[in-house]
Parts: C-alpha cells; structure tokens; sequence
C-alpha cells in the first residue's frame, strides 16, 4: 500500500477524536472553534503524527479575511486531520495570473521546498484567472500539477476547484470548473468542485463569506471552518481512500 494510503486511513480513524477535540470549545454551526484567536490544539494528531500536507492557493489559501491567518481553513484542514501542515497561499495569484508579490502558480511551484515530501498536496483555485484569456488556461494548470508531481513524487495530488465568491457564480468561474475538471479526468487526478457539489449557495452565503469591506468576498472565520470540514470530507472520498476502504 502506497504510503499515502497507510497515512490517510490513520488519520481517517483519528479524525472522529480531532473533531471532538476541536469541538470542545467550538461555535454551534460547524463543530470546529471558529473564534477569532483559533490555533490548532496541541493534542490532536493522527496515529502516524509525521504525515504531511501542502496546501497551494490563492487568497482563500492564504488565510485572507480570517481573524488569524492561521485560522484559514487550510490551517483548519490539517488540524482536524492531525497532519503537519505547509500553506501557501499568495493574495491574487493564479495559473495565469500574478499575485500581490508577483507570482504565478507556475513561478511559485518552481520555488517550493523540494525537501518537504508532503505526503498530500492540494491545489486550491483559482477565480482570480476570471478575466483571463481561458483558452490557455489547460497548459499552465497542466504544467503546475505535473511540477508538482516532479517535485513531490511520492505525494498524492488533489484539485480542489474554484468556489465561489459571489452569487449566482459569475460564468467565467463556472468556465475555470469545467476546464479544471476535465483536465484533471485526463490526467487522472481527484478534482473536488465546490461549485458542482453546492459548498456555497444563497441558504449558507452569508455565514461563509464576509461580504463587507474588509472582507473583500472571501471566506469568513465561520466560513474558513466550514470549508475545511468539506475539504476533510472531500479527501476522504477520494478514488484513493475508497481503495483503503476496499483494502480493509
């Protein structure tokens, strides 16, 4: 069994005492704590603590509108799962265009630490390629995912999609879905669509995005912790812990 598989299904055991944890101290709607000075809690962790996971986004990667940055779901993710956590995150990036300190998915990939050997790595966007010419968008996402493969061998690699900011979802993010998903059917990646699978709709918009001027329509504390107890749920789901399932 790829070490991937062995490390997911014992956090998958942990995550029913991580969740618990978490919710000793957690808000009514999520299960999670989703106070402004969140950390992860120092006792959850999973049966093999030395399992890793890299979250690659933009600005809801980043962390940006939580009250913390480390309150942003990505942060969330790993700690409901017990895993060791990188995030990176840049305000504004995405495959086809430069962030806040210039960087495209492209460039920032080639920067990683080709020492971190996550056993996970999730790429998380990006709506920020909206007004961007889409018909280059399969050969910049095409070239990121399979740096990363290169980089991280090991790891398994796992699309999530772009969600939603504002509704009803503007055309072009549907676009950026559809060309995500297809291209990750061809390369034979799990691809996790917000949209598709409704993450964010009129009922729940209002708790998970902070639509005031501060929080420029992205996820707030309440939001951050819904999306990483949908990621958790995702990842879970994937054609690879269906194969632990099928193992046991």
């Amino acid at each position: 069994m790829p070490r991937f598989l062995r490390r997911l299904a014992a956090a998958s055991c942990a995550v029913g005492l991580a969740t618990a944890a978490l919710a000793s101290c957690a808000t009514e709607s999520h299960g999670v704590d989703v106070s402004g000075d969140w950390v992860a809690q120092p006792g959850v962790s999973a049966v093999e603590p030395e399992a890793s996971l890299l979250v690659f986004g933009d600005s809801w990667t980043f962390g940006l509108a939580s009250t913390t940055v480390t309150g942003g779901y990505a942060y969330r993710t790993g700690a409901i799962l017990g895993w060791a956590t990188t995030v990176n995150g840049e305000n504004g990036s995405g495959y086809l265009r430069a962030g806040e300190y210039g960087g495209y998915y492209g460039t920032r990939v080639a920067e990683l630490d080709p020492d971190l050997d996550p056993d996970v790595v999730v790429i998380q966007g990006s709506i920020n390629d909206r007004a961007q010419p889409l018909s280059a968008l399969p050969r910049a996402a095409r070239a990121v995912w399979r740096a990363v493969e290169a980089t991280y061998p090991d790891a398994e690699l796992v699309i999530l999609g772009p969600a939603p900011s504002m509704l009803p979802v503007n055309e072009s993010i549907e676009s950026i879905d559809d060309v995500l998903a297809e291209l990750a059917a061809e390369e034979g990646l799990s691809y996790i669509s917000p949209i598709d699978d409704e993450w964010i709709t009129t009922s729940n918009y209002d708790t998970v995005i902070d639509a005031s001027a501060s929080g420029y329509n992205h996820p707030s504390d309440d939001g951050h912790a819904y999306l990483a107890e949908k990621l958790v749920s995702e990842l879970q789901d994937t054609d690879t812990a269906a194969q632990i399932s099928a193992s046991k």
